[in-house]
């Protein structure tokens, strides 16, 4: 799992060669930490197809503002550098899963 600030967020964004699964998340956010294990064992399971990546708000403020995160959990699946699709809130394994297939 990659960590992603300010100060590296485009950088990793666009020098990965997989898609990269986003998750906007703070610590004292209660959904976030429901959705977290779910999004690290998808990840696991497609790690040949995606790069799971977090983004503390508490410690990238200007990253979360670029993208206008004003809810959390926000995710947000990026390809070649650009947002493609996204979900905000916890979702069911299965749902999300269904999402990734639909657009990896």
């Amino acid at each position: 799992m990659l960590e992603l600030t300010d100060e590296n967020f485009e950088k990793e964004i666009r020098e990965v060669d997989k898609p990269i699964l986003v998750d906007f998340w703070a610590q004292w956010c209660m959904p976030c930490l429901v959705l977290s294990p779910i999004l690290e064992k998808l990840a696991e399971e497609y790690q040949d197809k995606l790069i799971l990546a977090k983004v503390n708000l508490d410690t990238a403020p200007l990253i979360s503002q670029k993208y206008r995160i004003e809810k959390i959990p926000n995710v947000i699946l990026f390809k070649e550098g650009k947002p493609i699709s996204g979900f905000i809130g916890v979702r069911p394994e299965p749902i999300i899963k269904n999402w990734l297939e639909q657009n990896l």
